[in-house]
């Protein structure tokens, strides 16, 4: 199992995943926060396109990620995997696509990966994040989450790869220019993780498999890349350049489990 991301931030989400075994390759992608013709341009800058998709998830309806999900659905007759929440908020229900309703913590199976969605809290209707599996190894995605929750803790416990959100610094939120309702939001419970909080959820885990950890959804005007590094990498004993990290305008490259 292999995974890369076409790019992560406030401006647009995806992630690739993609499981072979023998002669069959299994290809999903999670989010899908860019417009059609970016999305089609980015996967083949991985190599792929999007004709070749298997599935696409969607974590919740807020425009940096699910962007054109429901336009590529229709035009390469790719099923569509959302909660009912999210369905319904962006019209999937009733947008002419092969909608599949998912239930938290219910895996289901496409092709070569096992999927499995959670729920987490953020302001978004009925959001889940995931976990994928070939079987073998499992890969964890946790962004766009406001808090940690025991849940969250026992789901991503022993994964052997982490897409983590690391999204703001506390103290660049608080000089920022952002209104003090926006800060609110961001800083709250239903919002974003800062640093610090990433680091605190990473400890809480079983890493004793964790072979790759990705910084993901960091703010272009609230972090920087060494800070959400350093935060991490603490927690690993490691060095900031082992924790990778998701670019808006790049992502970052295929990594292998």
């Amino acid at each position: 199992m292999r995974f890369a991301s076409l790019g992560s931030g406030s401006e647009g989400n995806a992630l690739l995943v993609e499981a072979t075994s023998g002669a069959t390759t299994t290809r999903v992608l999670l989010d899908c926060g860019f417009s059609a013709k970016e999305v089609e341009r980015r996967l083949l800058r991985l190599g792929t396109s999007a004709e070749q998709l298997d599935a696409i998830f969607i974590t919740h309806e807020h425009t940096d990620h699910i962007g054109s999900a429901l336009t590529l659905a229709r035009k390469w007759s790719i099923p569509l995997y959302t909660s009912w929440g999210t369905a319904q908020a962006v019209g999937a229900d009733e947008g002419k696509v092969d909608l599949r309703v998912l239930w938290g913590d219910e895996s289901v199976a496409i092709g070569n990966v096992s999927v499995l969605p959670y729920t987490v809290p953020h302001d978004a209707r009925e959001p889940l994040q995931y976990v994928f599996s070939d079987g073998a190894k499992r890969l964890g995605v946790l962004t766009d989450v406001g808090v940690a929750t025991p849940h969250i803790t026992s789901v991503l416990s022993g994964c052997d790869a982490l897409v983590l959100e690391s999204n703001h610094d506390v103290a660049m939120l608080a000089a920022s220019r952002y209104p003090a309702s926006l800060k609110a939001r961001i800083g709250g419970t239903h919002g974003h993780l800062n640093n610090d909080a990433a680091a605190a959820i990473l400890a809480s885990l079983d890493r004793s498999k964790l072979r790759h950890l990705v910084a993901a959804h960091l703010s272009q005007q609230n972090n920087l890349p060494h800070l959400a590094q350093a935060a991490l990498a603490a927690v690993l004993g490691a060095s900031a350049m082992d924790v990778v990290v998701a670019t808006q305008a790049e992502g970052f490259d295929w990594l292998t489990l």
